[in-house]
This record gives C-alpha cells, sequence and structure tokens, in this order.
C-alpha cells in the first residue's frame, strides 16, 4: 500500500510542456471531436485548413482523411503531397512527416511511453520523423524518438522500436528489415 500511495504522489507531481494554453487545448478537443473523430467532414481541404488554424505546419496538396487523431496539430509538420489515412497521432512530442509520405490506416505515432524503473512513473517524450517516402502501413506501430529514413517502409501490423533505414522494408514485432525497396 505504501508503494501504492508513493507512486500516485510522485506522479502527480509531473509537469508536462503542452505547448499551448488549456484554453486552446479545450478548443482544439471540441473541434477534434467534431470535425476529425466524427467524420462528419470528409473534405480533405477543410481538414488541413482547420489543423492550420490550431498551429499545424502543412504543406501543399496533404490529404487528410476523415476520423484522423491529432493530440496536438501545434506539434505538427506535414510536407507536401503527403496522405494521412485513419490514423493516431499521439504527438506529445513533435512529429515531422516529411514530403510524400503515405500513413495508414489504423497505424499509430506514438511521441510518450513512461520510465518504468521509476516511482513517479515518469513520462518520456521522444520526437518521431518520417523522412521524405516514407510509408507506415495499415496498424503499424512508430514508437518514441523513431526516425524512418527516406523511402523506408514499415509493414501491416508492425511495430518500429529501432530507426528504419532508408529504403528498407521493415516487418514485425519489433520490426526487423526483410528486405530492400526498389522504386522504378
Amino acid at each position: 500500500m505504501k508503494k501504492t500511495v508513493a507512486l500516485k504522489k510522485a506522479f502527480d507531481k509531473k509537469e508536462f510542456d503542452t505547448g499551448a494554453s488549456r484554453f486552446k487545448i479545450f478548443c482544439w478537443y471540441v473541434m477534434s471531436m467534431l470535425f476529425f473523430r466524427s467524420g462528419l467532414i470528409p473534405v480533405s481541404s477543410i481538414l488541413v485548413a482547420l489543423l492550420r488554424l490550431f498551429g499545424a505546419k502543412i504543406g501543399k496538396d496533404v490529404r487528410i482523411k476523415p476520423y484522423l487523431y491529432v493530440h496536438y496539430p501545434w506539434k505538427l509538420t506535414i510536407g507536401d503531397h503527403s496522405w494521412l489515412a485513419e490514423c493516431r497521432i499521439e504527438n506529445l512530442a513533435h512529429v515531422t512527416i516529411g514530403k510524400n509520405v503515405c500513413v495508414s490506416q489504423k497505424s499509430m505515432l506514438l511521441t510518450g511511453n513512461h520510465d518504468y524503473k521509476k516511482v513517479g512513473f515518469d513520462l518520456i517524450t521522444k520526437e518521431i520523423i518520417l523522412e521524405d517516402g516514407v510509408w507506415i502501413g495499415a496498424k503499424a506501430t512508430v514508437c518514441p524518438g523513431i526516425t524512418a529514413h527516406s523511402h523506408a517502409i514499415l509493414t501491416v501490423g508492425s511495430t518500429a522500436t529501432k530507426n528504419l533505414e532508408a529504403y528498407g522494408i521493415y516487418q514485425g514485432n519489433p520490426a526487423t528489415k526483410v528486405k530492400e525497396r526498389s522504386i522504378e
């Protein structure tokens, strides 16, 4: 019982920089529920405009599909001609998505985790970088601190726990390189 009480007290003391006021976070929550997670607005240009309104840096000709979840749009950068399907971006730290990137349906980009070795279960956040030409397959997971280098592929249902080499095709949990990507 004493360990549980100590754990709760230590956890409650932790501070996290959201990068925005409580009011902005509340407004984003409402906007996200109404227009993104509900699927009421299937028009990509409107969804892109709403993300930009809340501070996301988004290039040209970006496609955003309905049911996208973005935790903090002000911690998101997306390059030209990228495509985000119905995926989850838990960006407690910054997420950078390059040009011509595809993040497929039900995939997750997770920038946060907890230090299970600490009594306070300290929050650990690390940014994610998806360089140009990367493809994150459906139901794939990218863990905190990962860089997927140019044109790497993380296949369906795989989990990236280490950086992905350029032009590598990765599969499994944890994902391992299975072959080289060749582009004709």
